[in-house]
């Protein structure tokens, strides 16, 4: 029987003839109406053929085109600013997205010599799914070999002890412990360690209670065994995406923040022109990492072959005074930890700044930009967890976020050149473990536009001049005394103590105003250089900071913003200072 005629069944089995799937343009796609986006998605993971060495499809790739009847899809939100600064520029290469993805590409292509163009509709980098995650380094557990994925996540794994110390940004291998309880598991864990070397994941172990409970001493007394994987590691995902960034234009890349793509011309299968809030661009050849958006990029560019189904995923964030006496690595029980296809959350994650991290779930949603936290999440998690480490309590909890990946329903990435349109890449679909595998696709995303650029007659030469080594803000509270000492000497600003919590100093936050990346709010300089990531968040260094970034900007303190256009902070004096001064009087 036809793969086609298989899904249908499935389709007509589970919703009655509502839904159904044709062939179109090589592609397997959906149609038909429901109300509920949870059977919207099931239509999708139903028809979807997933990745791997034996599972083979006909078929490009899945668009659901499913209407959704339960409520209004909310359209992308744009920039309000409106002018024609970039209007007839014509770049290279256009870059669509900043987040980890769009800016190691655009780092990656700054090795040749050529005009490259990075937008984002954002006001900063990093702001979706880049800064929304566990910063988790994967060693690959539950890939699918012959899986995009799989390739990646190896490859990239491999590449971060030279990325991260080319760029200045901390990184570190603490391995990562799957636990068990169950005493018969222990030979099977054994014979898994040839299953994990045929996947390619090397120097796993079995760690037996004693060893376990000596490395982890808050983990559950119940725990007597574990599969230790010394791959694993922890990296700051905004840092890493701003120091990319950063060192791209560094590199002459051009980088325009509250740029929204909008529109785009195809003629003859090629893009001609993309519309942006700023003006049109004509670019030879167009970059796909827009994230949750890289379909919309796909159907404006006319090749569209795959469709992402948005899923939104909560962690809390814990105490640095916690971190000690629960998790000192990555840890999770086997039952508890996210070992499916939906995603690859490592339960308890110590970051590299010596907080925890505790989640996430996984929830599908239609909402590609609802960034609300739910108490339920939060609650299911702990729930989830404190089999891993029962001393977790939600009283350690400081804040919380919530992400929202892009999955597709291959559950796979799609990093290939485009099917019809001949001058466009795609860097889409790229969810967990996308920040391990970045490095990788960024070297193979650069390898195709050159290509490309090469096919239409473009000569594409090295960029002699190309620089891959950043310099780091210097961070004052990690300095040896002699080291701290010489600096203030220097600058008397890193003296300056602002942010008790995290101990930032003035210096620090200064130069986070002075990067290549413009940066002039609230939440910019908190990813930098994390006033107001401690336990008060903010509510002692808030004020002082938004002096200073008014003083460097030279605008009124009412002018800065937490996070970007709409998200003022003060509205202006509660009196008029002539009334004030005569109150005084």
């Amino acid at each position: 029987m036809a793969y086609i005629d298989r899904v249908n069944r499935k389709l007509l089995r589970e919703f009655g003839g509502r839904v159904g799937a044709r062939e179109g343009d090589g592609c397997l796609v959906l149609e038909g109406e429901l109300e509920n986006w949870a059977d919207v998605v099931r239509a999708g993971m139903l028809a979807a053929a997933k990745p791997g060495l034996f599972k083979k499809s006909r078929y490009r790739g899945l668009v659901n085109r499913i209407r959704f009847l339960g409520a209004p899809i909310p359209p992308m939100e744009t920039p309000a600013a409106e002018d024609a600064s970039l209007e007839g520029e014509a770049p290279d290469v256009l870059v669509v997205g900043a987040g980890i993805s769009g800016c190691a590409i655009a780092r990656e292509l700054a090795r040749f010599n050529l005009k490259i163009l990075l937008v984002d509709k954002e006001h900063d980098v990093a702001k979706h799914a880049s800064s929304r995650n566990d910063g988790m380094v994967h060693p690959g557990i539950d890939l699918r070999k012959g899986s995009l994925k799989h390739y990646y996540n190896r490859r990239g794994n491999a590449l971060y002890d030279r990325i991260t110390r080319e760029l200045g940004v901390d990184f570190e291998r603490t391995g990562q412990y799957l636990c068990f309880s169950r005493p018969w598991f222990k030979p099977l864990l054994y014979l898994s360690l040839l299953y994990w070397k045929w996947l390619g994941v090397g120097g796993v172990r079995v760690i037996g209670r004693e060893e376990l409970h000596r490395n982890e001493p808050g983990l559950g007394a119940d725990l007597g065994m574990a599969l230790f994987f010394p791959s694993a590691g922890i990296v700051c995902p905004y840092g890493l995406t701003i120091a990319y960034g950063e060192n791209a234009v560094q590199n002459g890349v051009m980088l325009r923040l509250d740029t929204a793509v909008l529109g785009m011309t195809v003629e003859g299968g090629r893009v001609t022109q993309v519309r942006t809030n700023r003006g049109r661009v004509y670019p030879r050849v167009v970059v796909n990492a827009a994230g949750v958006f890289a379909e919309d990029i796909a159907t404006m560019a006319g090749d569209r072959f795959f469709s992402i189904h948005p899923r939104r995923g909560t962690s809390a964030i814990l105490d640095k005074k916690a971190a000690p006496f629960l998790v000192r690595t990555i840890a999770s029980k086997i039952g508890t930890s996210s070992m499916n296809a939906h995603t690859k959350g490592g339960g308890i994650v110590r970051t590299v700044h010596g907080n925890l991290l505790v989640g996430p779930d996984a929830v599908e949603t239609y909402e590609k930009e609802n960034f609300a936290t739910h108490p339920g999440s939060i609650e299911a998690a702990f729930d989830k967890f404190k089999a891993t480490s029962p001393g977790l309590s939600p009283g350690q909890i400081i804040t919380y976020f919530t992400g929202v990946r892009a999955p597709t329903y291959e559950e796979d990435f799609v990093v290939c050149k485009g099917i019809r349109t001949a001058n466009l890449v795609h860097a889409a679909g790229i969810q967990s473990p996308g920040l391990t595998a970045a490095p990788a696709i960024a070297l193979d995303i650069a390898q195709f536009v050159k290509e490309l650029l090469e096919a239409s007659g473009r000569t594409v030469e090295a960029n002699r001049h190309f620089n891959p080594i950043r310099r780091p803000i210097p961070h004052t509270a990690r300095m040896g005394t002699e080291e701290r000492r010489a600096l203030i000497e220097k600058n008397p600003d890193y003296g300056v103590i602002l942010c008790r919590c995290e101990e930032v100093s003035k210096g620090e936050i200064l130069e986070s105003l002075r990067r290549p990346i413009p940066c002039d709010t609230l939440d910019g300089v908190k990813r930098r250089v994390r006033p107001g990531m401690g336990r008060c968040q903010g509510g002692f260094c808030g004020p002082l900071v938004l002096r200073l970034i008014a003083g460097e900007k030279a605008v009124p303190p009412e002018e800065v913003t937490k996070d970007g256009p709409g998200s003022a902070i003060l509205w202006g004096p509660t009196k008029k200072g002539g009334e004030s001064e005569k109150n005084e009087g």
